[in-house]
């Protein structure tokens, strides 16, 4: 069973919430190459769906970067503390 998982204002995150990442934080980043680093920072602002929550209570997104021209993507997933993200209502 996961803990509980909540937006920078208390409110409930679960898997197939979508959140905005607001903020970045953590050591992680500075031990990643540099061209890795713009593209997990290019992340900030836009929101994502949760696609799980670990065993911590950590959601997770992900986000890829298709290159056609050399047929390769990249992609990376971040868990996120609270305080980095902010829950988005879904306009009915």
């Amino acid at each position: 069973m996961t803990t509980g998982s909540v937006d920078k204002d208390g409110k409930p995150v679960t898997v197939g919430s979508k959140v905005r990442l607001l903020c970045l934080s953590g050591n992680w980043l500075d031990e990643l190459p540099v061209n890795e680093k713009q593209d997990v920072l290019s992340m900030t602002g836009e929101v994502f769906e949760v696609e799980e929550i670990d065993k911590y209570g950590h959601p997770w997104v992900r986000k890829s970067w298709p290159n056609d021209e050399e047929g390769i993507c990249s992609s990376h997933s971040i868990a996120l503390d609270p305080h980095e993200m902010e829950l988005v209502e879904e306009a009915l």
